[in-house]
């Protein structure tokens, strides 16, 4: 029997929403092997070319990615499609300068009430807090503010523990927790005191702000991510088909 009810709904997007859901909910994490077309097909009681069709989409959005011989995979999360590609900077020949991410604090702390109820937490819970400023050679244009569920990366607090720049190599690797996906949001403001000290701007200058919510298994939220940039190292451009 078909398991979907939704006549209204194509079955090959009904078969992305299976698949999908499996991702977010953690039972397919990047690197995963998915179910074959055949096995897809009698599981959701659909045709394999409904099935193929599915997959084709979701390969084509960069969700999963085909390993010829072997089968079809979960993508690993690209963070160079992140909105943060947008803060914009270059040399004088016009080519990309790597931005360079120090720790300027890391402690266990009491999270602000919206955060830890984000996360999954009694308000007033203690959280792992990491402030990054992020340079190109020495010139300071964005500050990180990263809250982490603790029990997720337990002693990261430590000096002794080197944050990378990207700091999510360090979950995976060292913690070997799966970031499954991200969302994230783009506003504009001004600078507070605090902010504008640390990015040697006037006070009440327009920033960037981008918000960031990173998932791991069974939609679990591990981390709560404000970056605010400079708005004059800010460039949006998009190509539209």
């Amino acid at each position: 029997m078909n398991q979907f009810d939704n006549r209204h709904i194509p079955l090959y997007k009904r078969v992305e929403s299976h698949i999908l859901n499996d991702i977010d909910e953690g039972r397919l994490i990047p690197g995963d092997l998915i179910p074959s077309e055949p096995q897809l097909a009698l599981l959701l009681g659909v045709s394999q070319g409904t099935v193929k069709k599915a997959i084709e989409n979701l390969v084509n959005e960069n969700r999963l990615y085909r390993h010829q011989g072997k089968g079809t995979y979960v993508s690993t999360i690209n963070f160079n499609n992140s909105l943060f590609r947008f803060f914009s900077y270059g040399d004088a020949s016009g080519k990309g300068v790597r931005i360079h991410k120090e720790v300027s604090e890391r402690e266990l702390k009491i999270g602000p009430k919206n955060i830890c109820q984000q996360l999954g937490y009694e308000p007033n819970s203690e959280l792992l807090y990491i402030q990054r400023c992020g340079y190109v050679l020495e010139l300071p244009i964005l500050i990180e503010h990263c809250w982490w569920c603790p029990e997720v990366v337990p002693g990261m607090e430590s000096e002794d523990v080197h944050i990378p720049d990207l700091m999510y190599a360090l979950v995976v690797e060292k913690y070997a927790v799966p970031v499954v996906r991200a969302e994230e949001t783009l506003t504009a403001d001004i600078a507070d005191k605090q902010t504008a000290q640390l990015l040697g701007i006037p006070e009440k200058s327009p920033v960037i702000v981008l918000i960031r919510h990173t998932y791991s298994r069974h939609n679990k939220m591990i981390e709560y991510r404000k970056t605010v940039g400079r708005a004059d190292k800010f460039s949006y451009k998009a190509e539209i088909r």
